[in-house]
């Protein structure tokens, strides 16, 4: 058996920051509590806005501008102008970095992946072409949980920007081909077992890296009816009922301090829950049930890797890593098709969205802004914005070998974010990042830090509070420096100028200290300005606050202007 550990990264799709019970969650999570209590949490573990910027990251060790998703290849399409031909923007993953399987396998790892891919749709960009050696992975950003495809007459999916395609390997598959009790995260984690038990049997003294990245829980909302059913009635006191509750486990496990002012709930595409009708009501609770039962599902199949682990007497050797890609969904940017003249038709014809019928298979449902910022409070907003809601997610470390005498306290409120992974899980395994050139081709070097030290409890940080740590998606910005965050949300949604806040004091960015003059806060200000230049000069940031889609979504959800939203 090598001594070098075995490495699972465990990847959930827009799961929100307090779903999990070790995160101040009602959701029945076992599993990951399990991990979590006996392992390490991540109170302060930053990611991307959105999906497979995050993925880009996390298999990169660096910045999502350099990787070929500097921005969601489906924002890149709806602004080809802006986009089309700038280094970093190719929408896969691209030969300029050195993936974290092709590193490990040139140094003898076994690697795997089922689950989410959405870092390229073609032959030469699938997991299998970028170091994964076994791999069962949905190439695109979305797909159905159960089996259900329904195509137009011309043959094209009935969702065409979500089309299911799967590969085994470097095989496309047919869709069809699944079995018919197919459900994504109960299938994603029986192959990763299979190729674990295969890999147990065939190469039993190579260390693995394995890679379990379910689709849940992100839209469209389906689990199995009798795990739907466990959660009948919970939600029926609506939205801000939950994000109470939340805020209050939340403050009694010490996850955020006594007299944290939560940010108030902006959600201009739904009316208040008072303000709807029985049966809205009713159809939105059951949909917050339906997500609770895909999280609990989740966490099932989680249960299920460690089970295995434990019985082949591996779990011990194993550094097993877990987060969300991004904030909890809200249904902002990258879903902007679902609210088209032309899809909304196609939803009523082929899905079934009575109330009876909602997780079902044949149901397409999303749980909307206010289940979303119950879930980010008490951040700001929610996925795909630059605000805390949408960066800051739950993760998890559990390594028995590193993490010192872990107990059900055992937390950690140090900046980290999803491009330290890769140093980390490197250094793990005593492997050196090859610097800036990789099987004969140039590449960019690894810019995130190993926590390994900290996990160590050896360091009580793992970014010194010096070091700027810049954040940029769908046009808006941030930088974090220290206790302190920049943000600039373009107009017309936001207020189209930067804004100041003290993440140690005020972590749900309430309170704009760039309106006051006093404490030094212009200058903050405009040292982490220059901070931000710098960054954008370091990794190719394009331009691009003058976006068609901001004035799109902000006639949707029905923003006058940017001064009734300057919070944002």
């Amino acid at each position: 058996m090598s001594n070098r550990p075995n490495i699972l990264f465990i990847v959930a799709d827009d799961l929100g920051y307090s779903d999990l019970g070790a995160f101040g969650g009602e959701i029945r999570t076992p599993n990951l509590d399990k991990l979590a209590y006996h392992g390490f949490r991540m109170t302060n573990f930053h990611t991307a806005s959105a999906c497979s910027p995050t993925r880009a990251m996390l298999f990169s060790g660096t910045d999502n501008h350099v990787t070929g998703l500097g921005q969601l290849d489906e924002w890149v399409q709806r602004n080809e102008a802006a986009y089309r031909g700038q280094p970093g923007y190719e929408g896969y993953l691209n030969e300029k970095i050195a993936a974290l399987p092709e590193i490990l396998s040139d140094e003898g790892y076994h690697t795997m992946l089922s689950g989410k891919w959405h870092l390229g749709l073609k032959p030469g960009q699938t997991p299998h072409a970028r170091g994964f050696q076994k791999s069962f992975s949905l190439l695109t950003g979305a797909g159905m949980h159960f089996k259900y495809f329904p195509h137009l007459a011309d043959g094209t999916p009935a969702i065409r920007f979500m089309p299911p395609i799967y590969v085994e390997d470097d095989k496309f598959l047919d869709p069809e081909t699944l079995p018919d009790d197919f459900y994504s995260s109960d299938m994603f984690t029986s192959r990763l077992l299979e190729f674990l038990d295969d890999a147990k049997e065939n190469i039993p003294d190579k260390p693995w890296f394995a890679s379990l990245t379910f689709t849940a829980p992100h839209w469209p909302i389906q689990a199995p009816r009798e795990v739907i059913d466990r959660y009948r009635g919970m939600y029926d006191g609506g939205p801000e009922e939950l994000r109470q509750s939340r805020l209050a486990r939340m403050r009694d496990m010490s996850l955020i301090a006594e007299g944290v002012e939560a940010h108030p709930v902006i959600a201009p595409l739904e009316a208040e829950w008072e303000a709807k009708s029985e049966e809205e009501r009713k159809c939105s609770s059951r949909t917050m049930e339906v997500y609770a039962a895909m999280v609990e599902k989740l966490d099932e199949n989680v249960g299920r890797v460690v089970q295995y682990l434990e019985k082949t007497g591996q779990m011990e050797n194993t550094f097993i890593f877990f987060c969300s890609d991004n904030g909890a969904d809200g249904m902002l940017l990258e879903a902007l098709p679902l609210f088209s003249v032309h899809v909304q038709p196609i939803i009523d014809r082929f899905y079934d969205n009575s109330l009876d019928n909602i997780g079902n298979k044949t149901s397409f449902k999303w749980y909307g802004p206010r289940w979303g910022q119950a879930a980010t409070a008490p951040s700001r907003m929610y996925k795909s914005h630059i605000s805390e809601g949408g960066i800051k997610c739950p993760a998890i470390v559990h390594y028995p070998k590193v993490l010192q005498q872990p107990s059900p306290e055992c937390c950690s409120d140090a900046m980290v974010t999803v491009k330290d992974l890769m140093p980390t899980v490197l250094e793990l395994a005593g492997i050196s990042h090859p610097g800036t050139s990789f099987r004969g081709r140039p590449v960019f070097p690894c810019t995130g830090a190993s926590g390994v030290s900290h996990l160590q409890g050896k360091t009580n940080r793992v970014h010194s509070e010096d070091t700027p740590l810049g954040f940029e998606l769908f046009a808006q910005r941030a930088l974090i420096l220290g206790d302190f965050k920049i943000v600039f949300v373009p107009k017309p949604v936001g207020p189209g100028h930067w804004q100041l806040y003290n993440l140690k004091n005020d972590p749900g960015e309430v309170h704009d200290l760039s309106l006051t003059a006093d404490g030094g806060n212009k200058e903050k200000l405009q040292n982490m300005v220059r901070l931000w230049a710098d960054y954008v000069s370091e990794f190719g940031v394009v331009d691009s606050t003058s976006l068609g889609d901001w004035e799109e979504y902000s006639e949707k959800v029905g923003f006058k202007d940017n001064t009734e939203n300057s919070n944002l």
